[in-house]
């Protein structure tokens, strides 16, 4: 495999990875906000999605014709990252594999030292190559699948990447319990030493 087609695997392992938390979860679940700010799974999907058409898209001239209003003039911001009702969740799926397959082509289709240009970076970084954006774009998508990992334990208390995983130890509730209890001993013992 080059290194094309690896960066290329690990953006769609991490895509993926995002979609994966929304299995089996109805609709108040993927949308209610579980964080302080608002962190929501189908939110995070969307977002994704959003910005994905932007760096692969826009940054290098290849236009995706699919309508994304949040992005409008006058939108209220940060509307990538919630959907309101009005939007079905087979809407921001529809957008998703829209976004995929319009990344998808622009990799393909262009060398990995292509020019690009981020119109909404700094001037003096704004000048990008297709590398960096598919790195960016990995990184990315990978901390959000991060975020989607904790929000549906929250929600749920699904950990990993489905049953089986061989990263996830296979503990009982009981087992999880005595393991955070030791390590907020831990933290408590540091905090008191540290007076």
């Amino acid at each position: 495999m080059d290194e094309k087609e690896t960066l290329h695997s690990y953006l769609r392992i991490r895509r993926d990875d995002l979609l994966r938390k929304l299995d089996g979860l109805g609709e108040y679940d993927v949308r209610r906000p579980m964080t302080p700010t608002g962190t929501n799974l189908l939110g995070l999907v969307k977002h994704v999605a959003s910005v994905q058409v932007g760096y692969f898209g826009e940054t290098f001239g290849r236009p995706f014709d699919f309508p994304m209003p949040w992005y409008d003039d006058g939108a209220e911001p940060d509307a990538d990252m919630w959907v309101p009702a009005s939007e079905s969740r087979a809407d921001i799926l529809d957008l998703w594999q829209r976004s995929n397959a319009h990344t998808d082509a622009t990799i393909e289709a262009l060398p990995l030292d292509a020019v690009g240009h981020v119109p909404w970076w700094p001037p003096e970084r704004e000048q990008v190559t297709l590398h960096q954006i598919l790195v960016h774009m990995a990184v990315e998508t990978a901390r959000h699948a991060g975020h989607a990992d904790i929000v549906r334990e929250g929600i749920d208390g699904a950990i990993g990447n489905g049953p089986g995983d061989p990263n996830i130890p296979g503990k009982t509730g009981d087992d999880w319990a005595a393991y955070c209890a030791r390590i907020d001993a831990a933290a408590r013992e540091a905090a008191a030493e540290a007076r």
